[in-house]
């Protein structure tokens, strides 16, 4: 039984959408256990919820040491100023104990990414959460044009990983092709946890 984790941080719902469409994705190939963790929030609990923060996510909030449990870890977090949140920049600079010891090396991972506006760093900061999945020695997937959704997306979507346009009042949900490639991501990370050999070295 291979165990893949989506692994999120999310302020507003969005990511939280997004990690579910993923593990779905995963869930669809047999013979895989998929877990959701959530990052601890760094922001005081009075000003997460002052800033609307959505105070009822179910996740358990993961450890860095979990990551050696798992054959394959997705990760998500919302763009800030084009790059990762804070939370989940504050969980991966925990896991340096991991790279010592080279627990990650050789697992598949994936990313994805939800901004308010369509132009708001979706790519960079998809680019900035791989870098330190590749100092890990992990084998980054993205998303392929064989997937039908990635051309014909009017809203978030990139090869780098599913990404969602939330609007400029974070009101938009997620739509159909958005929802599908988290979808593809999840399950092509499965898919690839199953192939590899359980001596990764």
């Amino acid at each position: 039984m291979k165990r893949i984790l989506v692994l999120y941080y999310s302020m507003y719902g969005h990511i939280e959408a997004m990690a579910d469409a993923v593990a779905e994705g995963a869930r669809r190939v047999e013979g895989v256990q998929v877990d959701i963790k959530r990052v601890a929030e760094t922001m005081p609990e009075d000003a997460f919820k002052a800033a609307g923060g959505k105070t009822d996510q179910t996740a358990p909030v993961a450890e860095p040491g979990e990551l050696k449990d798992y054959d394959a870890v997705i990760v998500g977090t919302p763009t800030r100023f084009g790059n990762m949140a804070a939370p989940l920049k504050y969980f991966l600079d925990g896991t340096s104990g991991l790279w010592l010891t080279g627990e990650l090396v050789g697992k598949p991972a994936g990313v994805f990414t939800s901004t308010s506006s369509l132009h708001g760093g979706q790519e960079s900061t998809l680019l900035s959460m791989l870098l330190p999945l590749l100092h890990h020695g992990m084998l980054v997937l993205g998303l392929p044009y064989s997937e039908n959704a990635l051309l014909e997306t009017r809203g978030g979507g990139t090869p780098y990983g599913p990404s969602h346009h939330a609007g400029a009042d974070g009101k938009r949900l997620l739509d159909e092709h958005e929802i599908d490639l988290c979808r593809a991501l999840g399950q092509r990370l499965a898919q690839t946890a199953k192939r590899l050999e359980n001596d990764r070295g």
